[in-house]
């Protein structure tokens, strides 16, 4: 397991560098967290480290946003408004995961049923002094 250390928001593209460093071949990364622990913000820091130019915003009712980066298609899920895992099924959901390209998982809880195999579990968790720790 791997744990990385946010102290406060200034040291959180620090994070990021440190995350894509540790990441390797994993393609679909599901992110665990409570309302308010910094998934979204997280995952911006991540995207604009990969090169991203476009508006990184949480695709809370798009479901899902593709972003491009200098190595590959990057798509952000927020699956937190999902009422049915129909829905997902609907949107073509093994298209994205099995992509080889990167995939970002807002509120994965709610498909933990149909994520990959090899999905990549991140915890992250505020701490009470704010600073945040990611394991995974």
């Amino acid at each position: 397991m791997t744990t990385i250390q946010i102290n406060d928001i200034e040291n959180i593209h620090e994070a990021a560098r440190e995350f894509i460093n540790q990441i390797g071949d994993a393609r679909v990364f599901a992110f665990y967290g409570k309302m308010g622990a910094g998934k979204t913000t997280f995952i911006k820091a991540i995207c604009e480290e990969l090169g991203c130019q476009d508006v990184i915003t949480s695709p809370t009712f798009a479901i899902v946003n593709e972003y491009s980066s200098d190595t590959t298609p990057i798509y952000h899920f927020d699956f937190y408004r999902i009422k049915k895992l129909e829905e997902v099924y609907d949107m073509g959901y093994e298209e994205y995961f099995y992509s080889g390209a990167l995939c970002l998982i807002e509120w994965p809880e709610l498909i933990e049923e149909i994520l990959p195999d090899d999905a990549v579990r991140v915890n992250i968790n505020e701490q009470e002094d704010g600073s945040r720790t990611i394991t995974f």
